[in-house]
């Protein structure tokens, strides 16, 4: 019964990520494209961890963490681009 519940996890969450990429791409403003960025990154780590799960390896955790702190950081970076259009200051 698990392994079915993951699967369907699986399933929910590539569906999850392909809607994203959709608002992504077709996305208004700006705004709209960094939300569903940061989304898509959010849907990418949930899949890692049903995919560990199934698979029963540390690995994709560990994978899901990159990601996780990767996807943090460029969600500050390209907030804060949006905010003052630069970066460095």
């Amino acid at each position: 019964m698990s392994a079915l519940a993951i699967d369907g996890g699986i399933l929910a969450f590539a569906i999850a990520m392909l809607m994203c990429l959709v608002r992504l791409l077709r996305g208004p403003s700006p705004a709209d494209r960094v939300l569903a960025l940061d989304t898509l990154y959010v849907n990418a780590m949930a899949l890692l961890v049903l995919f560990g799960m199934r698979e029963q390896t540390d690995l994709y955790f560990e994978t899901a963490l990159v990601i996780a702190m990767l996807g943090f950081v460029s969600t500050v970076v390209l907030a804060k681009f949006l905010i003052r259009r630069d970066i460095m200051e």
